[in-house]
């Protein structure tokens, strides 16, 4: 019989700290959370101090009871749930309801799952922290009361089904006004003159370097039209090439610091494709257990949901120690890194890192799934870098004159790679991907021959679309939501038909604009970035205990009801116009409408009642079918998993899961297909029987 009770979230956590306790304890799951505000009403009471309303959530019922059972028969309860806003919550939760006393040491946490961090744990248990459960009550307060009081509005004067949320509109709005930008963009033209320039002995294109119009040898002049272009081409006609200064300097280039949940979410969207739900969800995997080969379930990164760069002083040394036995002792920094956190970051925990540095991903490949493996070599690759020796460029820089005029010439060249060996940060933009140009060892001076001289027009371009990536960076840059918000954020847009995915890029709906332009009309400072940011931070301080959270609704609250009561009388009824395609109705000869039903778009005749034709949205995956030579489309399975098929099914049996390119297999004859693998994409055959595969040398960006 045991004597303890030990309860966490998560079966999976349930295993891997079940291996380090002996018979005396009993490890539970709570599946989450046990207890939350109704779906069916509001829940708070207004009146009496915005006092929530919890209720046992549906189906976890027999679980409570289990676990009211299991904690009678034990000498002590203790609640292990994840160390964060949320987990103090439901720990709080369990407590009221296995009628523990909150003040007793009942409460233990630990950042990574090891025998180590759990036996420490359980020989300091504490009280529950009730300022960080109630900084998760304001959160949640503050949210329902905002989205249970606009919600019904806009479903009474736009369209029923709508939604507000208190992070969510202020997230739509970005996209909104980031897609604003881009239509009301005017390019403005400018010019470039390069000239490939080579030594005076060396006449081979291979032997040039490319140096850039730069102006006069005081000033900067900025090309903007061919008539100036033009001018500047003619005075530089039969003009000597010679190098008027040569600045060598020796550039060092640190590494980035180890993941915080932002930065993972950002670098696996660029690097492996990941959205910022599943990253977060094949991380909560990894952080819970993955049963490895001979060792059991085993927990192989920290917590997930963190904002703070701080490492362990011990886990530092043992990182030490492998670089130094792998790489060197060149590629150690003379002093440990450590990085500096935000200010408005929580330091309570370490940075996500691996949790055991004898378990490298290579060693644990065959025990995980491909997006586990993935996702933890990042990580583990991250960290390790994060703990090595600068990278070291030379870099050049030579000013070349030509009559008046300076062209100028930069170039770089790795000396020694130190982090870089191991890993490399992802870039949001291709542009800002470093580039190394060779130019050879010039002497000022020295002539050169102007082998090509190459103007070029180009135009500004409009702000990038968010992506998943740039999305998260932004709303963390302007302190909108925590480590635990980002993902949700980001799904409830998609998932309200606001925001649209197109090629990874965040796109707002028709829908998406209305709303927030009403938002932004009647609900201004719920949309506004500023005091959002505030509100976060006031939530902050509810965590730190320097202010309560009742005072936070008594200030947010009478605000808000003046807004609603004025948004009530001054928003009429807006039509929300459908958008018309260019089908015809086979029925009727109508041009048919976009409609959004429960699982997605589809086609619907806008002569409804008298006409009801609808038919579902096929996109064109741009190839014939291998089989009969119809239309491949994109479809969906009832699950939502992407998959293509012949237009002619189910009488052609063609479907495949991966995407077909119009190129024929040169081993069978059979069409091609792309597979995603990290950054890259591979094409292998569709006919299972052949093993053709090539590398397509397409770079998938996030």
């Amino acid at each position: 019989m045991a004597d303890y009770l030990v309860i966490v979230e998560s079966p999976a956590k349930a295993k891997t700290i079940g291996k380090f306790l002996g018979k005396s304890y009993k490890i539970e799951a709570s599946m989450g959370h046990v207890r939350d505000l109704p779906k069916s009403q509001m829940g708070v009471d207004i009146e009496n101090d915005f006092s929530p309303r919890y209720i046992t959530i549906r189906g976890k019922g027999d679980l409570i009871s289990k676990l009211k059972k299991e904690a009678k028969s034990v000498k002590k309860v203790y609640l292990a749930t994840d160390p964060d806003r949320e987990g103090e919550a439901i720990s709080w939760h369990l407590a009221n309801l296995l009628n523990l006393d909150e003040k007793e040491d009942c409460r233990i946490t630990f950042n990574e799952i090891t025998k180590t961090a759990v036996m420490n744990a359980l020989k300091s248990p504490r009280p529950i922290n009730m300022d960080l459960v109630d900084a998760q009550q304001a959160r949640r307060v503050l949210d329902r009361l905002v989205g249970y009081k606009i919600s019904p509005l806009l479903w009474k004067k736009v369209k029923k089904g709508l939604s507000a949320g208190r992070v969510q509109s202020v997230a739509t709005r970005l996209i909104v006004d980031r897609e604003e930008e881009i239509e009301n963009f005017v390019p403005e033209e400018y010019w470039t003159i390069d000239v490939k320039l080579a030594k005076l002995n060396e006449q081979t294109r291979k032997g040039t370097f490319t140096a850039r119009f730069y102006g006069k040898t005081d000033e900067k002049i900025e090309l903007a039209d061919s008539a100036q272009v033009d001018r500047i081409l003619r005075e530089l006609e039969g003009k000597e090439y010679t190098v008027l200064s040569v600045k060598k300097t020796e550039k060092k280039r640190s590494p980035a610091p180890p993941f915080i949940t932002s930065t993972l979410q950002q670098e696996a969207a660029r690097k492996l494709g990941f959205t910022t739900k599943k990253t977060m969800m094949v991380a909560q995997q990894l952080y819970e257990g993955v049963e490895i080969k001979g060792r059991g379930s085993v927990g192989l990164i920290t917590y997930m949901r963190t904002d703070s760069t701080r490492i362990s002083r011990e886990i530092q040394e043992e990182a030490r120690k492998l670089i130094g036995e792998k790489y060197g002792s060149a590629y150690l920094p003379e002093t440990t890194r450590v990085y500096k956190n935000k200010s408005a970051s929580q330091d309570a925990h370490e940075a996500i890192r691996p949790s055991y540095l004898d378990l490298d991903p290579e060693s644990v490949k065959s025990s995980l799934t491909q997006d586990q493996q993935k996702l933890y070599k990042l990580i583990w690759d991250r960290f390790i870098a994060s703990q090595m020796s600068s990278a070291v460029y030379d870099t050049v820089s030579v000013d070349i004159g030509a009559g008046e005029y300076v062209f100028r010439a930069n170039g770089s060249k790795i000396k020694f790679r130190g982090f870089m060996a191991v890993y490399t940060e992802g870039r949001d933009d291709e542009s800002e991907e470093e580039k190394e140009a060779e130019i050879p060892e010039l002497a000022e001076g020295e002539k050169l021959n102007p082998v090509k001289i190459e103007p070029a027009q180009h135009f500004t371009q409009p702000p990038q679309r968010y992506t998943e990536a740039t999305l998260v960076k932004t709303l963390e840059e302007l302190g909108i939501g925590r480590p635990s918000t980002y993902a949700p954020i980001i799904s409830t847009i998609l998932s309200r038909g606001y925001v649209v995915k197109e090629k990874k890029q965040l796109v707002p709906t028709e829908l998406g604009k209305i709303v927030t332009d009403i938002m932004k009309k009647y609900f201004e400072e719920i949309v506004d970035v500023n005091f959002t940011a505030q509100l976060e931070k006031k939530l902050d301080d509810v965590e730190e205990g320097t202010i309560k959270w009742i005072d936070i609704m008594k200030e947010f609250y009478p605000r808000f009801v003046e807004v609603l009561k004025e948004a009530e009388e001054k928003i009429g009824n807006i039509e929300i116009p459908d958008e018309v395609s260019d089908v015809i109705c086979e029925k009727c000869g109508r041009n048919m409408v976009v409609k959004t039903g429960r699982f997605g778009k589809f086609l619907a005749c806008p002569g409804f009642p008298e006409c009801r034709n609808t038919m579902p949205i096929f996109e064109e995956a741009g190839v014939d079918c291998p089989v009969c030579g119809g239309r491949v489309l994109v479809k969906k399975t009832r699950t939502g998993r992407k998959y293509y098929g012949c237009e002619n099914n189910p009488t052609c049996g063609f479907m495949t899961w991966d995407r077909p390119v119009n190129e024929k297999c040169p081993k069978c004859g059979s069409i091609l297909v792309s597979k995603s693998e990290g950054r890259t994409t591979r094409l292998r055959c569709s006919n299972k029987e052949c093993d053709y595969t090539k590398e397509s040398g397409e770079k998938q960006n996030g």
